[in-house]
């Protein structure tokens, strides 16, 4: 991952982390920069970095954007073609790469605020890939899609689906299998 889509990702989630819904724009972070650390950079360094102009950053903007984003300085360069950190499993590359298209799939979307809101949670999910897997799973189930539809989200369906008791629903579901 290069470092411009590194930082664009982590406006991503401070901005959801500060509760806006949205990536936090270039002039918000500065602003939360300086506010909370006292130190400044100028808009156009920020962008320069994001779209590759400056490919690399001085050990002082380093230290500041770790500081504030809560990440390693290590974190904050471009990753070499193909390597992946001793630390972090191939898995793990991976999953931070499906998080990022995640966030970026919520941006394209951001007119549609359910189906934004669903791809920022999944994003942020600590398994987010599973979570995936665990939907392919229930698409592929027949009929599960609608009836948890129904339990979940019962208000969607113009009140036809009645919210269940999930409790007796599983305990009626197991005496039933016992019988069988």
């Amino acid at each position: 991952m290069k470092l411009g889509e590194k930082i664009r990702y982590l406006r991503e989630m401070e901005g959801n982390l500060r509760g806006l819904g949205r990536a936090m724009t270039q002039l918000e972070l500065l602003r939360a920069i300086q506010s909370e650390t006292g130190s400044t950079m100028s808009q156009s360094y920020l962008s320069q970095i994001e779209s590759g102009a400056r490919p690399h950053l001085t050990s002082t903007t380093r230290a500041l954007l770790a500081k504030f984003f809560k990440v390693h300085p290590g974190y904050l360069v471009d990753d070499p073609e193909g390597y992946h950190p001793e630390l972090l499993s191939e898995a793990r590359v991976l999953d931070d790469k499906l998080d990022l298209w995640l966030v970026s799939g919520a941006e394209r979307f951001r007119r549609d605020s359910e189906l934004r809101h669903a791809l920022l949670t999944l994003a942020r999910h600590p398994q987010s890939r599973q979570c995936l897997l665990l939907l392919d799973a229930i698409i592929e189930t027949p009929g599960l899609t609608d009836r948890l539809f129904d339990v979940l989200r019962p208000a969607r369906n113009g009140g036809a689906g009645q919210a269940l008791n999930l409790k007796s629903t599983s305990s009626a579901a197991r005496r039933r299998g016992k019988e069988e």
